[in-house]
């Protein structure tokens, strides 16, 4: 999910891999074929090594409360500020949607608390539409928030950029989980080399949180975690945030009935279909799903180059003037290879059944991220014999926007929650 208030928006790294004489290769009958096999098999040799680390900035204590309460959108809770703090910006290994070798970014936040072994927490943002407006490049106060309650609290605060944002080359494979939780999974072990490198450890328990959009990414690393996918971290606890859990069912729905704010609807739909069909293919050309002259313009809008402020100027203000009968069709009733993705998607409450401890967060009205969503994933929980308190946050207030507000203020309960886990 994204983030639509423009009062809060505001060099690539790039690896390939090279396979040598495939010409010749082709000639040799077939030696080409196998080296692309094993690309797949080189990059997890590779998951999670450090590119490169830079220092940004150290904060003493009352630095951190400054910031957090001079934020004008709305103050943060200063509550939790226990030290000063330093941050940086990693860029690491991971794999893309398809396996392949690429690089992502994203900010580790160390607390100056003397503590050796640190307990660690993974958050995992909402939707952003630029490539700089992620918590490893962006200083302000919305993306840098959660790193700074964290890390102040006493916690080391692991903040994916996820792929094709921040530092990583190419567009951003908006809401697949799988290529989500890779490089949150990853940020993790690229983290453990930074802080050992330090003469400190990352403790294996993790706590993971997130919202909106990182709602389901969060979910979708606590998932990985706990089937094992990483030698040394397990999951101790997952607090997700208003999360888009159930597109087909209670999202796309809502969208296109009218119940989320208009500007939202029409930026949600166009990433639904832009965004899946760069994974998916579930169009031709734009003109199938988009009206002009939206047909030539909505793709490039959505290339992770544009700020908030300018996709929002650059599509139409309602839904009818956005898409074609096609698109909304599509939107509508999802079939085939939009299906498909979205059973993935939908996926992150229902497809397994957590050991760990479970909170659901939200807010009443959210008016993007609709509070059905929160029901279907309770549902989805409970259905696997997991009962996961749902907290209602009340109407929370970011910038005129409840969905906004709602990461304030459950940023705010989950690390009094993640304080009192032992």
């Amino acid at each position: 999910m994204k983030r639509m208030s423009s009062a809060v928006m505001a060099a690539a790294v790039s690896v390939a891999l090279a396979v040598s004489g495939a010409t010749a290769a082709v000639a040799q009958g077939g030696e080409e074929s196998r080296a692309v096999a094993s690309a797949p098999a080189a990059a997890d040799a590779q998951r999670g090594a450090l590119v490169s680390v830079q220092r940004l900035r150290t904060l003493t204590a009352r630095q951190v409360t400054d910031e957090l309460a001079g934020d004008r959108a709305g103050a943060w809770d200063t509550g939790a500020v226990r030290y000063g703090l330093d941050t940086y910006r990693i860029v690491y290994r991971t794999v893309d949607p398809h396996g392949r070798p690429t690089t992502a970014s994203g900010l580790l936040a160390l607390p100056r608390s003397g503590e050796r072994r640190l307990r660690t927490v993974s958050f995992t943002h909402g939707t952003e539409l630029s490539k700089e407006a992620v918590a490893s490049v962006s200083t302000s106060v919305w993306s840098q928030a959660p790193a700074l309650t964290y890390a102040s609290a006493g916690f080391a605060a692991v903040l994916p950029d996820y792929l094709g944002l921040g530092l990583g080359p190419g567009p951003h494979p908006w809401m697949d989980v799988r290529s989500e939780t890779t490089a949150a999974l990853d940020m993790l072990r690229a983290s453990r080399a930074v802080v050992r490198a330090k003469g400190r450890e990352l403790r294996r328990e993790v706590l993971g949180t997130g919202f909106s959009q990182g709602a389901s990414a969060a979910l979708g690393l606590a998932r990985s975690l706990q089937d094992g996918a990483d030698g040394w971290f397990r999951l101790r606890a997952v607090a997700p945030i208003s999360g888009g859990y159930a597109f087909r069912d209670a999202e796309l729905p809502a969208l296109l009935a009218g119940r989320t704010a208009p500007k939202a609807s029409v930026i949600y739909a166009a990433l639904t279909l832009v965004a899946f069909n760069r994974l998916h293919h579930l169009y031709g050309t734009p003109a199938q799903v988009f009206r002009a002259p939206y047909d030539r313009t909505v793709e490039g809008l959505l290339d992770g180059t544009h700020t908030g402020p300018e996709i929002e100027a650059g599509t139409p203000a309602s839904l009818d003037a956005l898409l074609t009968p096609r698109g909304r069709a599509m939107l509508a009733h999802p079939t085939g290879r939009l299906a498909a993705a979205l059973r993935v998607a939908d996926g992150v409450c229902g497809d397994w059944t957590p050991k760990a401890s479970v909170r659901l967060y939200y807010a009443d009205q959210d008016e993007q991220a609709v509070t059905a969503n929160t029901a279907h994933c309770h549902a989805d929980l409970h259905s696997h014999g997991i009962d996961a308190p749902l907290v209602g946050l009340g109407s929370p207030d970011y910038g005129g926007s409840r969905h906004l507000g709602s990461q304030q203020a459950g940023t705010a309960a989950v690390v009094r929650w993640f304080r009192s886990l032992r």
